[in-house]
């Protein structure tokens, strides 16, 4: 295993230190390069004088994107700690799970989220502690190894546990030099962020990739289809991403046709599909918009479909990044040939090492010899080499670019002591694209809104179920298996 020290925001420290390379959009601050790197330094400092933090540590957080946040993650570079950003939707019995899986050394928190906070362990807020170290020139560099992970980012698992996806510093550099080489990025390169830090989407998407090539990035809380608009113009974006449900409240927006997108490379789409009449408006004001395919525990920017083939390869994801392998496997385990459906296995140096302490799941993923990653989608490859999504393997939906796993709802309704059965699926929905259908057998008169009330308590808001229906019995398969194929018909 090689030695694999980067420390990005130091190189810039000294080719750029003037460089503004963040701003929060909420308080108006900025920070150049080299304050960057000195903030990092001090917090890296601060972490290991009082918490006696070492490399290999987890620091769980939950919070939302700050220049503070930013910093952390340049000390994680240079103290090889490991970041561990939780998702501040979620219920607080989910996040203890979380965290108690995590086993963090401390937990760093915004005050918003105080209430989401488990009873033990030890926590601060995220700005005292950034506000207490203070900056430093120096910091002491713990060497780390490429497979040693820099984030672990959890995932709804299909058995109805999370699992915690390890992300190591090699990832986070090929998966950057992915983005570049099928992207415009650059030193020069500008853009505001409005993904969330508990996804991979909000750090590696974009994020990481121009802090790695000295690029700029506004850091914006929450979307807010009009401001962004106004940012996009202001601030002379030249990338931007979003899911398609913010491009396309953007466009509805009564500032869409006024708004200057003359710096706009492109607008990255992810989380699902662009509809083309969206693609073809956006078209009209000359922005030119590139669709992917990507997942936490690989890449993720894994596929890009160009700007010019938007429309004669429609629902295509693209082809495969420049340091991607991949495979279209079928049943038989042969390899399929064009236009044949299979499962999409990848290959390359941005694939994760495995799953934290669930040596089971990290079997279950890849193939039998262990070099390829099964990533559970049914693909099929035309003869130009653009690949298209058929269905997913496992039974996830997508609510509002969330991945929503029905294992894990049915956990919590089978907690209830009268729930005798239950299946959920993914219904379409025209504001979300999918919400939750719950299927129930129970053994007493129950209502519609106990269930939602008990879904409520334990799950994020996206997860609970829009649709509950109440039947005598769930039909199965031969096999004795849910068919969740007849549900979708009922």
């Amino acid at each position: 295993m090689k030695v694999w020290q980067q420390d990005w925001i130091a190189k810039w420290a000294i080719y750029s230190p003037n460089k503004i390379a963040l701003q929060e959009h909420e308080t108006g601050k900025t920070i150049t390069y080299a304050e960057l790197h000195r903030k990092a330094n001090g917090i890296a400092n601060y972490l290991k004088d009082h918490y006696s933090i070492q490399k290999g540590d987890r620091i769980v957080v939950l919070a939302e994107f700050s220049i503070d946040f930013v910093a952390l993650f340049s000390a994680a570079q240079k103290a090889g700690f490991i970041i561990v950003p939780v998702n501040y939707r979620l219920a607080a019995a989910e996040v203890t799970q979380i965290v108690s899986d995590a086993d963090p050394i401390l937990t760093l928190y915004d005050a918003s989220y105080v209430h989401l906070l488990p009873q033990t362990g030890v926590a601060m807020k995220l700005s005292e502690m950034a506000e207490q170290a203070g900056s430093a020139d120096t910091t002491v560099i713990h060497p780390v190894n490429e497979d040693d992970s820099i984030f672990i980012i959890y995932t709804s698992g299909t058995t109805g546990k999370p699992k915690g996806v390890r992300y190591t510093h090699k990832m986070a550099f090929w998966n950057s030099i992915n983005t570049a080489i099928s992207l415009i990025v650059n030193t020069e390169s500008r853009t505001v962020n409005v993904m969330p830090p508990f996804h991979t989407g909000g750090w590696n998407v974009l994020l990481l990739p121009f802090l790695h090539h000295g690029g700029f990035t506004y850091l914006c809380r929450k979307f807010e289809a009009n401001t962004v608009l106004n940012l996009l113009h202001n601030q002379r974006c030249t990338l931007f991403m979003g899911v398609p449900t913010m491009l396309t409240m953007m466009a509805l927006d009564s500032d869409f046709e006024k708004t200057d997108f003359s710096n706009m490379n492109y607008i990255i789409v992810g989380g699902e599909s662009m509809p083309i009449p969206m693609i073809e408006k956006y078209a009209e004001k000359g922005v030119a918009i590139r669709q992917g395919y990507g997942m936490t525990e690989v890449g993720p920017n894994l596929t890009s479909l160009h700007q010019d083939d938007a429309i004669h390869k429609k629902g295509s994801i693209g082809r495969t990044n420049f340091y991607v392998q991949h495979r279209i496997v079928m049943e038989n385990g042969e390899d399929a040939g064009p236009d044949e459906s299979g499962e999409l296995w990848l290959q390359g140096p941005m694939v994760t090492p495995g799953y934290w302490h669930n040596d089971v799941a990290t079997r279950e993923a890849f193939s039998e010899d262990g070099l390829w990653f099964k990533t559970g989608d049914i693909v099929r490859e035309d003869q130009d080499h653009y690949i298209y999504i058929v269905d997913r393997l496992k039974n996830m939906f997508i609510s509002g670019a969330e991945n929503v796993y029905p294992a894990e709802i049915e956990a919590v309704l089978r907690q209830l002591p009268f729930v005798r059965a239950c299946a959920v699926i993914g219904v379409k929905d025209e504001k979300w694209g999918e919400v939750g259908k719950a299927f129930v057998e129970v053994d007493q008169d129950v209502t519609e809104l106990d269930l939602r009330n008990h879904c409520i308590a334990n799950l994020a808001k996206f997860k609970v179920p829009k649709y509950f229906v109440f039947l005598e019995e769930i039909p199965k398969s031969d096999s004795g298996k849910i068919d969740r194929k007849l549900l979708k018909s009922l």
